[in-house]
């Protein structure tokens, strides 16, 4: 039989086995091993009539319908490789990195800045994160699940570039309230209720805070799980069908991160900030009403208008240089950064611990855990890494008798399996960032915005709404 076979087709066949092979090792599923028998037949036997949808049986041209289920099915194959490899489209939802990132812009994201990473959940719908809309069924199948795989990209994350994640606490959803996320809505809803009735404390004893923040989890969950009608289906998502994030990447994994008065500090020096970096202030006038000619000359949005107040104490989130502009107004009496202390002690950020007494503006110092490296664990320290050791590298924990036990054995140290990345948005006092849920595994990277291709201003109709002088912007870190 392979006598009979062009030279050319044996050429094709070899190639395609020996790229199938390289692929199946990389991935570690060797049941995709049966595939072999597929290309077998597509190149040497020819027995399946793969291409069915273009043969009639008179030898006529298909029917118009079948071409284009043809054409969709291709065009669906080569959107959800190309989505896979090389780059994917995403906007821009909230105002976290504004002035950096506006919303309503669609990025090219590339996938090839810092790896492809292997889809862990590879049969699934392109375009579609996890859920289609209107039915509101999973894009995705649960099976097959392949474990991490990245190749090899033109570089690796850096301190300050943009990048797109797959949001890290997005693993369990309760469909009608995403914002806060469900580890932040349960311990809530916890502490509320033990704040109603303390007495549900009463015969209990904890030897650690980690005890006890477990059993506030607890009492929220049954909150969730039991009022459907209000906080809707509760659901597990995969790494890769988590929603996406964009924020800055201000800490790598073994910096020692620290915010002080709203400035950051690695390694104990300050960083040189952005120019787009925004914080909210106090802007006092003499009792002159902002009008809208003010907030459109200084370009902030409608929602930061609404949230700043009817004067004449308004509270803006503006850049330095926007800053600057407004001290020259005579109208203008005090303008004053906003800056969060926590001089109660209280759980106000990640990992709302009194252990660790920080707050919006003074966070730290923090060192950001890397691959390979071990840190002391003790019962004042564990809730910062609990998520580390049982959600992003799949351990069992638990406290008993204040000892820590990882996997049923003692254990006083952990060493980290993978890199982590602290994420914050450039728009400091309006973003929902690592200061709030923690740390971004590396598995959880998606890929770096490299082009602005469209963007549109959602105060605005249309055309008016087109930011032309943003197409084909260029994505920078500084």
């Amino acid at each position: 039989m392979m006598q009979n076979i062009p030279l050319a087709r044996k050429i094709r066949f070899a190639i395609a086995v020996v790229v199938y092979l390289l692929t199946v090792i990389w991935i570690g599923n060797f049941w995709l091993l049966f595939g072999l028998a597929v290309i077998f037949d597509i190149y040497i036997t020819k027995k399946v009539p793969w291409d069915f949808l273009k043969r009639t049986k008179d030898g006529k041209k298909p029917a118009a319908w079948l071409e284009w289920i043809d054409a969709l099915v291709f065009a669906l194959v080569a959107v959800y490789i190309i989505n896979i490899f090389l780059f994917q489209n995403y906007k821009i939802p909230t105002s976290s990195l504004e002035k950096t990132m506006l919303v309503g812009d669609h990025l090219f994201v590339s996938k090839l800045s810092y790896g492809p990473r292997m889809p862990m959940t590879p049969i699934a719908f392109p375009l579609v994160q996890n859920t289609f809309p209107i039915v509101n069924s999973p894009s995705f199948t649960k099976w097959p699940k392949w474990d991490y795989k990245r190749l090899k990209g033109f570089g690796k994350v850096e301190r300050d570039d943009i990048v797109v994640f797959n949001f890290p606490t997005g693993d369990t959803v309760a469909v009608y309230r995403t914002n806060p996320d469900y580890y932040i809505t349960i311990y809530e809803l916890g502490r509320n209720q033990i704040n109603q009735n303390p007495s549900l404390l009463e015969g209990r004893q904890f030897d650690s805070e980690y005890e006890l923040r477990m059993f506030i989890n607890d009492l929220g969950r049954k909150i969730v799980y039991n009022n459907p009608s209000e906080f809707g289906k509760v659901l597990y998502r995969p790494v890769d069908r988590r929603d996406n994030y964009v924020k800055r990447c201000v800490a790598l994994p073994g910096d020692v991160f620290e915010i002080r008065s709203n400035q950051i500090y690695i390694n104990g020096e300050a960083v040189e900030n952005p120019e787009t970096l925004q914080h909210n202030h106090h802007v006092i006038t003499d009792g002159t009403r902002l009008n809208q000619r003010f907030f459109e000359r200084l370009e902030i949005s409608q929602d930061d208008v609404r949230d700043g107040g009817i004067g004449p104490h308004y509270v803006l989130p503006l850049t330095e240089s926007m800053v600057e502009t407004i001290e020259t107004y005579n109208f203008v009496e005090s303008i004053r950064i906003d800056e969060h202390r926590n001089t109660r002690g209280i759980e106000q950020v990640f990992p709302y611990s009194r252990n660790f007494p920080w707050s919006r503006d003074n966070y730290g110092p923090l060192t950001i855990p890397a691959k390979g490296e071990t840190v002391e664990l003790t019962l004042e320290n564990l809730l910062l890494y609990e998520r580390i050791i049982t959600a992003y590298e799949g351990n069992s924990l638990h406290v008993a008798d204040g000892t820590i036990f990882i996997n049923n054995e003692p254990a006083n140290s952990y060493t980290f399996e993978m890199d982590y990345y602290f994420m914050l948005g450039d728009n400091r006092h309006k973003s929902a960032d690592s200061r709030y849920w923690g740390f971004v595994p590396e598995d959880h990277i998606v890929g770096r915005p490299i082009l602005v291709w469209l963007s549109l201003n959602k105060d605005k109709g249309f055309p008016s709404n087109i930011r032309w002088n943003r197409f084909f912007k260029v994505v920078k870190g500084d």
